[in-house]
């Protein structure tokens, strides 16, 4: 008993210190460890194998909608990423350069990959001469690299994975419904995968990305109130396309500039998996999105006839198309409990003597502890309703906290107030001038998260300067 005490007290307490409770999951539950390079990550079996259950997921999405991948090469030469000025200059903070190639030094500094936009476009200036080639419509699976002063597992490392697509387009019309509908993708995969519900909105210029003609955001609420930036879509409008002389003849044969899209999702979203699921025993894995959906864990696994049940019924689990594991290690059954729990395993069966000999198992869920006794012969049935209704409740439960932590100002003093007493977004109107983003920055340290779709008209007026409202803005603490 004091070996199964200890492995649950070596997680923090997410109520005394969230920031310690989230880097002992991280590290309890063996989803990474650090590397001998500052602010990189070894992403271990546990914390990849979720990514590449995104990964297929989106994939999958993506090719639906006509995307195929490609492969850039990670190094940028200094002359091709200077041709953007508004996003060398978004980016020159955080970029990493190459100098020197085996024994001789360069004659031009390469940067290593911080996004792709200038190879793409590099890449779309000498494939785009007609209509006929558009659109082109590309995605990568990758890594880049951004060399943070402050770094964190999965939310902000100085090299992460993520998947960046890009676009180009014969029209700003096409190119504004592709960029809209690649965040509608992220939006619904969020929420249908991963039980996280999303505000969609709008960024405002000083938060849209470097180059973009506009921004737009999927915005989720952590379970300390703190906003995470979960995936972004952006149109560059022709900026890019001009820049990189990215041109093609039109049906009357005239040149026009071609239009372009971004969009992304990155190992971020694993943080916020964890940040809003999880609790102080370790992760709560969503279903849908869970390496390993069913552990099952024999009791006095040593005695005849019982391991053998438990393997005819991970066969017929699997076979039922359920992701299955049998802990049979020599641990007690409270340590493999506790192992379970730490890595947000959805459902645990527990199968020992006496559920054999009355042709039974125990369910137990992971998010709620309830504990169901189920018929051998229904147990497939019923671990399909149950892990089905885990991934429901687990939305509802994320979409109840984010509506419990989502309030309205219409004063800046109720705004100031609710920034500094109230953790989650705060809807208030604003006037569309950037002075009173930055005063509101200055004063509560938060920050525009998005303006939604979903628009409200809370005040006539901004209340930090008086002047008419032109957008309600979700605010808040950010990631």
């Amino acid at each position: 008993m004091a070996k199964e005490k200890k492995l649950v007290e070596a997680i923090t307490s997410m109520n005394d210190d969230f920031a310690q409770w989230y880097t002992d999951v991280v590290k309890k539950a063996e989803l990474v460890e650090y590397s001998n390079v500052k602010g990189c990550m070894i992403i271990r079996p546990n914390g990849y194998a979720i990514w590449e259950n995104i990964q297929k997921a989106l994939d999958e999405k993506f090719k639906e909608t006509g995307v195929e991948n490609v492969y850039m090469p990670m190094f940028i030469p200094e002359s091709l990423l200077q041709k953007e000025k508004d996003h060398v200059e978004g980016f020159a903070p955080e970029v990493a350069w190459v100098t020197q190639g085996g024994l001789e030094k360069l004659e031009e500094r390469l940067c290593v990959r911080p996004t792709s936009e200038t190879l793409f476009c590099d890449f779309y200036s000498k494939i785009i001469q007609s209509h006929r080639d558009l659109p082109k419509l590309y995605n990568q699976w990758c890594s880049v690299v951004r060399w943070e002063k402050t770094t964190r597992p999965f939310l902000r490392s100085a090299e992460f994975l993520w998947q960046e697509g890009h676009t180009a387009h014969a029209t700003e019309e096409e190119a504004e419904a592709r960029t809209i509908q690649m965040l509608n993708i992220y939006a619904d995969f969020c929420e249908q995968y991963l039980a996280i519900p999303v505000i969609k909105g709008k960024k405002t210029d000083k938060e849209k990305f470097a180059g973009a003609m506009s921004t737009y955001t999927i915005e989720a609420l952590m379970h300390d109130g703190k906003a995470l930036q979960s995936g972004t879509s952006h149109n560059f409008g022709d900026g890019f396309a001009k820049a990189f002389g990215i041109q093609y003849s039109d049906r009357e044969n005239q040149l026009q500039y071609v239009h372009q899209t971004s969009w992304g999702m990155s190992t971020r979203i694993i943080g916020a998996i964890i940040m809003v699921h999880g609790d102080d025993s370790g992760l709560v894995l969503p279903p849908r999105i869970a390496p390993v959906q069913v552990m099952i864990v024999p009791i006095a696994q040593h005695k005849e006839g019982v391991l053998d049940k438990t393997y005819e019924l991970k066969a017929q689990l699997i076979e039922a198309g359920y992701k299955v594991k049998v802990d049979d290690s020599d641990k007690s059954p409270g340590w493999k409990f506790s192992e379970q729990e730490i890595r947000g395993i959805p459902l645990r069966v527990e199968v020992g003597p006496k559920d054999i000999e009355a042709n039974q198992a125990v369910i137990v869920r992971r998010d709620t502890r309830e504990k169901i006794v189920v018929s051998l012969d229904e147990l497939s049935a019923k671990i399909g309703e149950t892990l089905e209704q885990m991934q429901a409740d687990m939305l509802e439960r994320a979409k109840a906290h984010l509506a419990a932590h989502t309030t309205s100002a219409s004063t800046y003093e109720e705004f100031k107030d609710a920034i500094a007493n109230k953790p989650g977004f705060v809807k208030m109107m604003w006037c569309g001038d950037e002075a009173c983003e930055m005063k509101i920055k200055e004063d509560t340290t938060a920050t525009s998260r998005c303006m939604p779709f979903e628009q409200e008209q809370i005040t006539d007026v901004c209340p930090v300067c008086g002047k008419p409202a032109k957008a309600m803005v979700y605010w808040g603490k950010a990631y």
